[in-house]
């Protein structure tokens, strides 16, 4: 059996290797998605909207309103995954990043503060160091 850390690890990685190549393109290739793949990797039965269900920040969150989440935290919630303190995030944690919209950013932990995520002045996910958080959760 796999260390869950090496596997946690893996899926980091895959993650950062598979969305560096995606431009942002809402509603197919953005953090959701991501998130939603890196948390298939790791084994969760993915209750985020749906690849192409949303095109625009208000599209995105009437498709969370239908699954019945006022927010993007209360979907993570809901898919039983832990809150912790973003401090206490590890490689493979998702933390949720404040974003100029309503719907605020996930992004993945690589550890050493690292996350993988979208960022306006980059075309594709790439590496990032937040100084700010607005929640994170335990991905086992």
């Amino acid at each position: 059996m796999t260390d869950p850390l090496i596997r946690r690890r893996d899926a980091a990685q895959k993650t950062l290797d598979t969305w560096s190549r995606r431009p942002m393109k809402l509603g197919t290739s953005d953090c959701v998605r991501m998130t939603a793949s890196h948390l298939r990797l790791l084994g969760y039965a993915v209750r985020l909207p749906s690849s192409g269900s949303y095109r625009t920040v208000n599209s995105a969150l009437k498709a969370l309103k239908a699954r019945g989440y006022d927010n993007l935290a209360a979907a993570l919630d809901d898919m039983g995954l832990e809150r912790i303190a973003p401090a206490a995030a590890i490689v493979g944690d998702v933390l949720m990043l404040p974003a100029a919209d309503h719907l605020n950013a996930l992004v993945v932990a690589l550890g050493n503060g690292r996350v993988v995520g979208y960022h306006e002045e980059v075309a594709a996910a790439t590496v990032l160091q937040p100084i700010d958080y607005e929640a994170a959760w335990r991905a086992l």
